[in-house]
């Protein structure tokens, strides 16, 4: 029976995964942790927890690269939320193109009016917009989101053209074939009516439209951020918007400085805050840590390697180490001391780290955990 924390409220379809774990918001000292947005910055590990299931994509409040040297694996839920995502992206661009917000504004000050009708025909022309239909769109980032908004925005009559340096072939088979892709950023953004962009925050990414990516885009541009506040120059956004450069910023991520500014509409974080993302996320999540911690399988981890296999033989061993050579030889040697037959092995690496699976055909013991676990560059030892 493992132990499990919840560090938020959980969908409760989360909970049939552990019906045989401790599963609570009070554990003391979790072998796994649930966690949605709970800023685990300060947490303190403790000496048996193995993983960190985030019930969504961002894991920018967990410190992923200190698990990492930890041998605990962060797992996300990429693509759980892609379809509340997208259809948030849809309401913005209507939002953008027309204004929307400002005449529900103007509306709520017409109470009492003596003549209703009359005063909404005269001032209504001062909210109009433009159609969505036959603009193009621009997609920073084809992930499962910038898919899913790439597709719906061609069924809506729009031209989409996307930039990923990182597209995945079986990403681009998903993409309609309609969907211009491009190398560049300066290429989306020189041709994108709307613009949306789906990274992650990185080092890279951080910052990324700033005043000259701003300078870059068409004139009257609208752009769209439902990744992370961090991404954008906030003072560069409201130079463009009072210059006219933007026609308007719509962000799911608030700051303090762009909050009443004059075409700048800032969503609470709603992006995944639809019941169905959430019961989506939450089941992802609790699958993923529970087949980890029951089996050792690592699926849609942000620190460690997609590793996946059968079991085979009668005991397995678990590695997380570092991505350095002779690693598979030195722990395989340490197995073969104790006379075992390696039934089955997967290893692979992700970066500067490692995990293998080594299913043996005897019984493990803690005593070859030990001396695997004392290889210069193993992290942790499970047997499973």
């Amino acid at each position: 029976m493992a132990d499990i924390l919840k560090l938020n409220a959980i969908s409760p379809l989360a909970d049939k995964f552990f019906e045989n774990d401790n599963y609570d918001s009070n554990v003391a000292d979790p072998h796994g942790i649930m966690v949605r947005s709970a800023d685990m910055k300060n947490y303190k590990v403790g000496e048996k927890l193995l993983a960190v299931a985030r019930a969504g994509a961002g894991t920018n409040n967990i410190p992923v690269a200190d698990y990492a040297q930890k041998g605990i694996v962060v797992f996300n839920t990429p693509g759980a939320n892609a379809n509340a995502v997208k259809e948030l992206v849809l309401c913005e661009l209507f939002l953008g193109g027309r204004k929307i917000t400002d005449a529900i504004d103007w509306v709520k000050t017409l109470k009492g009016c003596d003549d209703l009708s009359k005063t909404v025909e005269k001032g209504k022309s001062s909210f109009a917009g433009c159609e969505i239909m036959c603009k193009t769109l621009g997609i920073i980032g084809l992930g499962a989101i910038g898919i899913a908004v790439a597709n719906a925005a061609i069924a809506l009559g729009m031209k989409v053209v996307g930039c990923d340096p990182f597209l995945s072939t079986a990403n681009a088979l998903l993409l309609n074939p309609s969907v211009k892709v491009v190398p560049t950023c300066e290429q989306v953004y020189a041709l994108s009516d709307f613009i949306t962009v789906h990274v992650p925050l990185n080092d890279k990414t951080k910052g990324m439209f700033n005043e000259t990516a701003l300078n870059a885009m068409k004139d009257g541009a609208v752009l769209i951020n439902n990744s992370r506040a961090e991404l954008v120059d906030a003072d560069a956004v409201i130079e463009a918007l009072n210059s006219g450069k933007l026609t308007r910023y719509i962000t799911d991520f608030p700051v303090e400085k762009l909050i009443g500014v004059k075409n700048a509409i800032c969503v609470p974080h709603l992006g995944a805050s639809t019941y169905e993302a959430e019961d989506n996320c939450a089941i992802m999540a609790a699958k993923q840590l529970k087949e980890y911690l029951d089996d050792g399988i690592i699926t849609n981890s942000v620190n460690y390697p997609t590793v996946t296999s059968p079991r085979e033989g009668k005991a397995r061993i678990c590695i997380c180490h570092k991505n350095i050579a002779n690693m598979i030889a030195s722990y395989t040697a340490a197995v073969s001391s104790k006379g075992l037959n390696i039934a089955n092995m997967v290893n692979k690496s992700k970066g500067d780290y490692a995990y293998c699976i080594v299913d043996v055909d005897g019984e493990a013991d803690e005593s070859l955990a030990k001396e695997i676990a004392a290889i210069d560059g193993v992290i942790r030892v499970r047997i499973i």
